[in-house]
């Protein structure tokens, strides 16, 4: 039997009929369906069936066992948070268009993430350190759902922790506004009041957030089994087939090719229905 999630706590005729003509009775658990079925549909119809209903359905996979996990590790830009960091600091040095050209093909997977990094921020060299402040104050939103999603997960006793191929700026500000557990990003190297247009130590690219989940889990001493990856670009790939449930939020096309499952109409606060 395979547990199909409509992420969904209220359904209009049509979506109704479609669906249970589809995975027979639907059951309302906390604030979404669920229906048993003995078939699994395929990547392909679920991706049909979600944009002919415009509702985010889900497979919850065999092997995973929800009641067993004890970590969700997320990424921040365009994932918990609605902008791309160093592009909104670019805009302040008046390069946003060139630095959001390469964050894009580096999200696409067209471009190495580390090497990526190296360019946007060698832009940025010059630029007033409190720039970055601006940024925090003045651009930087949650997505939908953030709040409630932590909540959620800290009321279940489930450790959060944000990992980033952004900046420490930004990872330590939201960690003490949003009590998270555990954080990793890059640190922007800054000579007087300006940034250098470098980055101190190792980029935290793709591997390094793949190796980020594996050190909390021996931390934590728990299994890969027991966490839960979330992402929306490429540099999330590796971390997220680390995880126990890999979760594509409003992520690019091969990101979605790739996760156990995909996020698109709902907010952050629907990956509690994978845990209910």
């Amino acid at each position: 039997m395979a547990t199909i999630i409509i992420h969904s706590n209220t359904l209009n005729f049509e979506q109704s009929k479609t669906l249970e003509r589809k995975f027979g009775k639907l059951s309302a658990v906390h604030n979404h369906y669920r229906a048993e079925v003995e078939t699994a549909p395929t990547h392909e119809q679920l991706v049909q069936l979600r944009q002919e209903l415009e509702l985010d359905i889900n497979v919850l996979p065999a092997n995973f066992d929800s009641k067993t996990v004890k970590l969700v590790i997320s990424d921040m830009d365009s994932t918990l948070i609605s902008i791309e960091c160093v592009d909104e600091i670019a805009d302040f040095i008046n390069v946003k268009p060139q630095v959001a050209a390469i964050t894009e093909a580096a999200m696409r997977g067209e471009l190495n993430f580390e090497e990526s990094l190296t360019e946007r921020v060698s832009l940025l060299k010059g630029l007033e350190t409190n720039a970055l402040q601006h940024v925090y104050d003045e651009r930087l939103t949650l997505n939908p759902g953030a709040e409630t999603w932590i909540e959620g997960l800290k009321e279940q006793g489930i450790k959060f922790a944000l990992v980033s191929g952004g900046f420490t700026f930004f990872t330590q500000r939201l960690q003490e506004r949003l009590g998270i557990d555990f954080t990793r990003a890059n640190v922007l190297e800054i000579e007087g009041h300006q940034l250098s247009g470098r980055v101190v130590g190792d980029i935290v690219g793709a591997q390094a957030k793949a190796d980020f989940l594996i050190e909390l889990c021996d931390q934590m001493e728990i299994l890969m089994s027991q966490t839960i990856a979330v992402g929306d670009g490429a540099n999330d790939l590796m971390m997220m087939k680390e995880a126990g449930l890999s979760v594509a939020y409003h992520a690019k096309p091969t990101v979605q090719e790739q996760a156990d499952t995909a996020l698109n109409y709902r907010g952050l606060d629907a990956i509690l229905d994978f845990i209910a």
